[in-house]
């Protein structure tokens, strides 16, 4: 098959976890034999075109915007052209598969024009992020979902909490949506050895302390704050023998200022922004990671930590419980409960066989269920059955 991938993040312009998806699901289909041109945004030094793991990326100018909707007019009117380019000098085009609100409308455009069927990927909802509607914003980008997943000929969604949120808040009937799950590279995360080990770990805590972590975006629905109001407890039963360490760029003023609130302010670190390079080397100095998350589709982070074989503490947010096993890979807690986030952290901590049982199952799983050329081969599977019912109907 041919497919053309609109996607408005691919490294190194990285957002958030579409970037990965991407790139690291498109080529394990071209090892399976198909042709993947993937349509992106320019970035610094990038190349314009090139072929990374064997897809042929094309990264388009956008002009400014007055806003960021502007912008996003600009990229979209900038893909329709560059793709129906494509679509008519490098042609036919089998699918076209869009990843997200912010392509819809040059996919749904190139669709129409070329009669190519959609495929979408909802990789979150809006509905879902702020738990409602409430502003033309919220509004607006609903809208655009709404009608992403109506012109799609089948929607696939990370986990089936999300095909049930997709169901309900985009009004796309349950039968349409496909489940494939987010998968990682698990070699990416080998743990380390070849670095000097305690002047590392030194740089965020010391010797005597064990190391709770967060990465991640810095917004509300990540929970963070949830994990700032249960540190005293954990500190208070560990005898101050933690430290909290809070990873990802963006704004933490109120999240530095909470953490003055509640008298921990010496017991946590905000890094800002880590490269990946300290970020394998700092999993392998810490002892527990926790993503409090009060909205989550999936939840990359626990995937991530699996394979540097960190125990695991989540929220049972969203996706999360699909993906973190409780009790066996690890500890799934109660979103938004500050009690039940301190005790899954304490449960990791004080017993530190179990903690070792978690990461080995985790690190198992990793094989069983969230390897991308298993993933790969559910993706071709949807394509191939929008292919079939294809051929089988008239294109009005």
């Amino acid at each position: 098959m041919k497919i053309l991938v609109l996607a408005w993040e691919f490294p190194p312009r990285i957002i958030g976890g579409i970037a990965r998806h991407v790139a690291e699901l498109y080529p394990e289909l071209v090892k399976l034999g198909h042709d993947i041109h993937l349509l992106t945004v320019e970035f610094g030094e990038a190349p314009r075109y090139e072929v990374v793991d064997g897809v042929r990326i094309h990264r388009v100018s956008v002009a400014p915007g007055y806003d960021f909707f502007g912008w996003v007019t600009n990229m979209n009117e900038s893909m329709g052209r560059h793709g129906g380019k494509l679509m008519l000098e490098d042609g036919p085009f089998d699918i076209v598969h869009a990843h997200d609100w912010l392509v819809a409308d040059a996919a749904i455009a190139l669709k129409h024009l070329f009669k190519v069927p959609l495929v979408a990927t909802v990789h979150a909802t809006e509905y879902g992020r702020y738990n409602g509607l409430y502003t033309t914003t919220h509004y607006y980008i609903n809208s655009k979902e709404t009608d992403l997943a109506y012109n799609a000929w089948r929607v696939i969604v990370c986990t089936n909490y999300m095909r049930h949120e997709v169901e309900r808040t985009l009004k796309s009937p349950w039968d349409k949506i496909d489940v494939v799950y987010n998968g990682i590279r698990p070699e990416k995360k080998q743990r380390l050895h070849d670095f000097d080990f305690w002047p590392f770990r030194r740089r965020f805590a010391s010797d005597s302390e064990q190391i709770v972590y967060y990465v991640g975006r810095m917004t509300h629905e990540k929970g963070v704050s949830v994990l700032l109001n249960a540190a005293p407890t954990v500190l208070w039963e560990m005898n101050h023998a933690v430290k909290f360490v809070i990873i990802g760029g963006g704004n933490t003023d109120h999240l530095q200022q909470q953490a003055w609130n509640l008298g921990i302010w010496d017991k946590c670190y905000f890094t800002g922004f880590m490269s990946d390079d300290d970020l394998n080397r700092f999993q392998t100095v810490a002892d527990c990671a926790v993503f409090p998350s009060l909205y989550e589709p999936f939840g990359i982070v626990a995937l991530e930590s699996f394979a540097a074989r960190v125990p695991v503490v989540v929220s049972d947010a969203g996706g999360f419980p699909e993906v973190v096993r409780h009790t066996k890979t690890g500890l799934v807690t109660k979103a938004g409960q500050v009690d039940s986030v301190s005790w899954g952290i304490l449960e990791v901590l004080k017993n530190p066989g179990y903690a070792q049982w978690l990461i080995d199952n985790a690190y198992e799983d990793l094989e069983r269920r969230f390897r991308w050329d298993k993933l790969a081969k559910q993706t071709e599977a949807v394509y191939g059955r929008v292919l079939h019912e294809r051929s089988q109907t008239e294109w009005l």
